[in-house]
């Protein structure tokens, strides 16, 4: 990734091929966010800037505006209102507008060396974590155009620890969120359950967490049939991860569990040919929790975390399951002599609603571990997509849990709404033949019934939510400030905001 190092020099006297400046977007002209650029913003306005968020104007550098610059260009970023203007803003506003502005500005820099950036002087961690996405590539199949901008120096007040912290905990973040991000743009093809199974492994081993792999064979033994039926028509076999990180001291234990479709052709119930190729982003949840583990680890979050990813391709074909089909989902495992108590069975209806079906073993397995919280993510429902367009998760569960995290995606920039879990969608599972049916009949609410099916695993007075992010967790249009095309890592901030919230309580 990008470079990113600190410096206290005034950067207009700092040498680089760039310097980085914020305008916001007055009544009339822009407006310099540091009264130090304000020549420097005034010239960009000839040239057409605006102080838009995510706008972004070249000028040249030396004497442009009437003051020295060292650098040989200004790129001047637009974000948006100024905060004494902006009664409306929702806490994090600003901070998502500097983010956004330092990933449209790492994308305007690509090909270059070295840029210094004053958008830290506004907020360090916004600007760090924005520029680092903004510079991400995914070029294991076709190398860019221009390479990524090699370095970028963040002016601060001082350089003393704390800013030194600020700047360690941006880059891990986004890091985490670069580790999804490639994971959701690798092609099917290379990435299977048993390959997702073996880089989420070596992964974590290399971070020095406990990690657990049932292979089809111990997932038959155990009773999982949901993972299995959902997986039964590949020739690719399920699986189901376990990543463990265990603090010495720990204020809480989070439960995580994500959906992990490597591919979705929809089975026997198949998908329509246009966009299928977006399925490879059907284990946007599962990459997402295998990435937050790994980050609450480097960040030495006082919270003990279990990921839980839950692995299948959906296939059709001669072994793969039908509507129609009755499946015994994992009911838990035995103890003290007793065998392992009976699952629920489902009434298949269709086999493109598989995700609550691989969830569901995920969800009551992660409860035998008695966790504080669970949180379930997962590419769920194109309902979502209707609901709440591409850009803003829904977010289910328990409703102070839900609400929390909802307010949390907003304030870090993913974007979260609370929806409600009203009542009489959940009629709609009831089945004749079985405890459950996966799909209700009515096809309104399509979001909300996929939630009520989860509900249904949760352990009686657990504390849970579930982030739908069928829109959000991938990109099919061109980049915007931080996020680029393909996968976007959400909800991997939302998540470690909420780890970290947790652990200061």
């Amino acid at each position: 990734m990008t470079r990113l190092t600190l410096t206290t020099a005034d950067p207009l006297t700092v040498k680089a091929d760039a310097l980085v400046v914020a305008a916001y977007q007055g009544a009339d002209d822009p407006v310099a966010a540091d009264d130090r650029f304000a020549a420097l913003v005034a010239a960009a306005t000839l040239a057409g800037g605006t102080g838009k968020p995510g706008s972004v104007t070249t000028i040249p550098g030396g004497s442009a505006g009437g003051g020295v610059v060292a650098a040989d260009r200004v790129v001047v970023v637009g974000i948006g209102a100024a905060p004494a203007t902006d009664d409306q803003a929702e806490p994090g506003a600003l901070a998502d507008r500097v983010r956004r502005a330092a990933g449209a500005a790492s994308r305007a820099l690509a090909g270059h060396s070295k840029a210094v950036s004053t958008l830290s002087l506004i907020d360090p961690s916004a600007a760090a974590e924005g520029h680092l996405l903004g510079a991400y590539v995914f070029d294991t199949y076709k190398k860019p155009g221009s390479e990524p901008v090699q370095a970028i120096v963040l002016t601060v007040p001082s350089a003393n620890k704390q800013a030194k912290q600020t700047l360690e905990r941006a880059t891990i973040v986004a890091e985490s969120v670069a580790f999804a991000r490639s994971l959701v743009n690798s092609a099917p093809n290379d990435l299977f359950p048993a390959e997702f199974a073996n880089r989420a492994s070596a992964a974590a081993k290399s971070a020095g967490l406990a990690v657990e792999v049932l292979d089809e064979k111990a997932l038959a033994k155990g009773g999982y049939g949901g993972i299995l039926g959902v997986g039964a028509g590949s020739s690719r076999p399920p699986r189901l991860v376990r990543v463990s990180y265990t603090p010495a001291k720990s204020a809480a234990t989070v439960a995580l569990v994500g959906k992990g479709i490597t591919f979705d052709t929809g089975g026997i119930s198949i998908k329509p040919g246009p966009k299928m190729d977006q399925m490879t982003s059907d284990m946007a949840g599962a990459a997402a929790v295998v990435a937050t583990v790994l980050g609450a680890a480097r960040l030495a979050l006082p919270v003990t975390v279990i990921a839980y990813a839950a692995l299948a391709e959906n296939m059709p074909s001669g072994t793969a399951y039908r509507p129609g089909d009755v499946l015994r989902h994992y009911g838990g495992a035995a103890s003290r002599g007793k065998p392992a108590p009976a699952g629920k069975t489902v009434h298949v209806l269709n086999t493109d609603a598989e995700g609550r079906l691989v969830l569901a073993d995920a969800i009551v397995r992660a409860c035998e571990d008695n966790p504080d919280y669970l949180v379930e993510t997962s590419t769920l429902t194109g309902a979502q997509v209707v609901a709440l367009g591409k850009r803003t998760m829904g977010v289910m569960g328990t409703p102070e849990l839900r609400d929390r995290i909802a307010a949390t995606a907003r304030e870090v920039g993913e974007g979260g709404w609370a929806m409600p879990l009203s009542e009489h969608l959940r009629e709609g599972l009831d089945s004749p033949l079985a405890d459950l049916q996966n799909i209700s009949g009515e096809p309104s609410g399509g979001m909300l019934v996929a939630g009520h099916y989860l509900a249904q695993f949760v352990a009686d007075g657990l504390p849970w939510a579930h982030l739908d992010i069928a829109g959000p967790s991938f990109n099919d249009s061109k980049a915007y400030g931080y996020t680029t095309t393909g996968g976007t890592g959400v909800p991997v901030r939302t998540l470690l905001a909420l780890l970290a919230d947790l652990g200061a309580r």
